[in-house]
Parts: C-alpha cells; sequence; structure tokens
C-alpha cells in the first residue's frame, strides 16, 4: 500500500538472541554433563545408578549435574564471553535481589537438557536427589523455550518407527522406557 514499515530493531536483536541463547544452552548442558562424570558429580551418579540407568543412556540423553556450588556455571559462562544479561535472559542465572549479584539457577539437581527436533538444547529440567521442595525446577520462558509448547524426548521420538507416540509423566519415566527399547514416548 505504499506505507513504509519502521524498523525498530526489535526483530533483528530477536534473531540475535536465539542463537546466542541455544549457544549458552549447549554450553550450559555440556558443563553439567562434565560436572556428572567428575569426582564433583558422584551424587548425580549415584542417583542415576541407583534409577538403573546405563551409562550409555546417560551419554545419550547428555545428563548432567549441577553442583551444590552458588556460581560455578554462571563464572564459567562469564569467561566464556556472555554477559550478566544474557545470562538472565536464558534464565540459567537469576539476580539476588540482596547483592545484586548473578547465582546459578540450578544447584545439587541432576539435570535433563531438553533438546528440541533440530538437535538444540532449549532449556532445562533439574530434579533433586531427596525430598527437597520444589522437586523438579525447570527453565522459565525464554526465547527459545517455552514448557508449554514442547515435549521432552521429542528429538528421539521423532524418529521412531512408530506412528504412535507414548506420552509418560517425566523426565525418568520417558528415559527408563527409551532405555527399554520404546523411542516413541515423550513426557510434558
Amino acid at each position: 500500500v505504499g506505507l513504509e514499515v519502521p524498523d525498530n530493531g526489535v526483530e533483528d536483536r530477536a534473531a540475535k538472541l536465539k542463537p546466542m541463547i541455544l549457544e549458552m544452552n549447549r554450553l550450559a548442558a555440556r558443563f553439567y554433563h562434565g560436572v556428572l562424570r567428575s569426582p564433583a558429580g558422584k551424587p548425580g551418579q549415584d542417583y542415576f545408578s541407583a534409577r538403573q540407568l546405563a551409562a550409555q543412556t546417560v551419554v545419550k540423553y547428555g545428563l548432567g549435574y549441577a553442583p551444590d556450588s552458588w556460581n560455578l556455571l554462571t563464572d564459567h559462562l562469564l569467561k566464556k564471553g556472555f554477559t550478566e544479561e544474557e545470562l538472565l535472559l536464558a534464565d540459567v542465572a537469576h539476580r539476588s535481589a540482596k547483592s545484586g549479584r548473578l547465582y546459578d539457577a540450578f544447584r545439587c539437581r541432576v539435570m535433563f537438557p531438553i533438546v528440541d527436533t533440530r538437535g538444540s538444547v532449549i532449556g532445562f529440567g533439574g530434579r533433586v536427589m531427596d525430598d527437597k521442595q520444589p522437586k523438579y525446577l525447570n527453565t522459565a520462558k525464554t526465547p527459545v523455550f517455552d514448557k508449554g509448547r514442547n515435549l521432552f524426548s521429542l528429538n528421539f521420538a521423532k524418529d521412531s518407527n512408530s506412528t504412535r507416540l507414548i506420552l509418560a509423566e517425566g523426565y525418568m519415566d520417558v528415559i527408563a522406557i527409551n532405555q527399554a527399547g520404546f523411542s516413541n514416548v515423550v513426557a510434558t
């Protein structure tokens, strides 16, 4: 109609944010997986062992462990060149209302990377290994993740030969069913 569309930079900013958050999530997933495989990850190793997960299943799902530390992941990602604002936007860190300092969003939890159908880590679920509450913490809504719009393990289920999906309650249920040979299993 001859009208000029104003360019406010919002679309450009969103287009740049998504790849940055996906890269940060990829590095965070590798960090958590590395901690799990280290001596510091023993609580997570013991948890997954007690749940009878095979080593190859832990690797397949990229499972990890968030150590009982306030800032190990935060410091790791800041050293990789990400800003505090970017860590907050990706919801891998939170800001203390009292001190104003950043702290890790997940601590002392086994970690479940949530992967989209293209293989990108879009968020995380973290589970305590005792009776503390909340039992699960999930990544909040970010430019790449909305919990209500994703299915856990859809990245594996999409390659299944089945035309049906098995809907399970949670991460561990999906992983156990998948380990038993059913790749067409997902959880909300």
